[in-house]
């Protein structure tokens, strides 16, 4: 596994960072930097149908050794970094054999990852860890997932007695800023199903998540000279916070969990006479997500009539839906998924994501393309960190995945 742990610390140094202010694709040139070493490697491996074009994805093809006829399975992962934090100068520390005890990821800094605070680190005791320096990202999220689909593709290489039909290998730029599936080509990709390898700690497997929307809330009001200001002024300011405070306080992300939605102020900016809010909307359930879009509706049509020298707009707008109305009806590969995970020791975790994935949306676009894990922790940001073993087992699960599909059709 050399060369796994080697690819990842060449790709993790290299600065991936998405800019959601950008208006081109990629949002940031430098993630071409990434993608031109990748298809080098991609050549490397035999893969053929390579591609690289102008707006950053990566396609290529894994070709079969069968001649029985196989659905051609795909992997997609991501290549830009969260713009959350930091993602330059990425400086990767190793941890071997983790003894259960804090770790110290910048002295100098007085940075320290406790197991207080991160609990699961118990888990990897006598394991070795990749982790930051306390100063960026690390970019597990999701350079991992790229360098376990590259690994898994080697070891077929080196074990041609593993049968498998075509196998199609996508990387996408921009998955950060929820733009990754925006210019995928479903149709180029021709998979009859995929897997994002971009989820979580070891034993992830995901099909549900939430439904999602955006709200954009301007509201203008009216800025007076205080001393002058009786039934004259309109204090946008006051508008906005009573507005937010009529949103239902338990329905907020610090409050809920599994299926749970809510709705969360991202950021607001104002003075008297203009301020602007946005949320984002979050429910697993279709019903609950509607109702949530009509509450915020009503509350804006309410506070329009008692201000009705106010001016507020909402710019609602849906972003992305739940996929398991998609998966469902292929639920053999979530099925193909659990068995191979069982196979190899490692037990299943299902579980609805709590967020998007560019699975959904592809998904939606008639690629069903489910969510299994790359085996960090503490993604976007100093406490990154990613089990070695972990990042094996899901190189095992990509392979037993590929040889179990051409079983079922042998």
């Amino acid at each position: 596994m050399n060369y796994l742990v080697d690819k990842f610390l060449e790709y993790v140094k290299i600065d991936t960072t998405s800019d959601e202010a950008s208006e081109t694709c990629p949002s940031t040139s430098k993630q071409f930097n990434l993608a031109n070493i990748i298809i080098e490697d991609l050549k490397n491996l035999g893969l053929v149908d390579i591609s690289l074009d102008n707006n950053g994805y990566i396609m290529a093809t894994y070709p079969s050794n069968s001649d029985k006829k196989i659905p051609t399975i795909g992997f997609i992962s991501h290549m830009d970094t969260a713009p959350s934090f930091n993602g330059t100068n990425v400086n990767p520390q190793f941890v071997k054999n983790y003894n259960g005890k804090d770790i110290i990821l910048n002295k100098e800094k007085e940075i320290v990852m406790t197991t207080k605070d991160f609990p699961e680190l118990k888990q990897y005791v006598g394991q070795d860890l990749i982790t930051t320096d306390g100063t960026s990202l690390l970019g597990a999220d999701d350079k991992a997932g790229i360098v376990e689909i590259l690994t898994a593709l080697k070891y077929l290489k080196e074990n041609p007695q593993i049968k498998h039909g075509d196998i199609r290998i996508g990387f996408t730029p921009d998955e950060e800023i929820g733009r990754g599936a925006n210019l995928f080509d479903v149709n180029k990709f021709a998979a009859q199903f995929a897997y994002t390898i971009d989820g979580g700690e070891i034993g992830e497997l995901e099909y549900e998540n939430f439904n999602a929307a955006s709200a954009k809330i301007s509201i203008q009001g009216r800025d007076i000279h205080p001393g002058s200001a009786k039934n004259k002024m309109i204090n946008s300011l006051l508008i906005a916070i009573e507005l937010n405070s009529m949103l239902p306080v338990n329905e907020r992300p610090e409050y809920t969990e599994s299926y749970e939605g809510f709705f969360l102020l991202t950021d607001m900016s104002g003075d008297i006479e203009n301020t602007n809010l946005n949320y984002i909307i979050r429910d697993h359930s279709m019903e609950k997500f509607i109702e949530k879009k009509n509450l915020l509706i009503s509350i804006v049509d309410f506070l329009k009539i008692k201000y009705k020298d106010a001016k507020i707009t909402l710019e609602l707008k849906d972003s992305y839906y739940n996929m398991k109305e998609k998966i469902e009806p292929v639920i053999h590969i979530i099925e193909l998924a659990k068995k191979s995970m069982e196979e190899i020791g490692i037990t299943p975790n299902i579980k609805p994501i709590r967020g998007g994935t560019d699975g959904a949306r592809l998904s939606f676009e008639g690629l069903p393309c489910p969510n299994l894990f790359t085996g960090g922790h503490n993604f976007h940001g100093k406490f990154e960190y990613i089990p070695i073993q972990s990042m094996e087992k899901s190189v095992q699960l990509i392979v037993q995945i590929i040889s179990n599909l051409a079983k079922e059709n042998n």
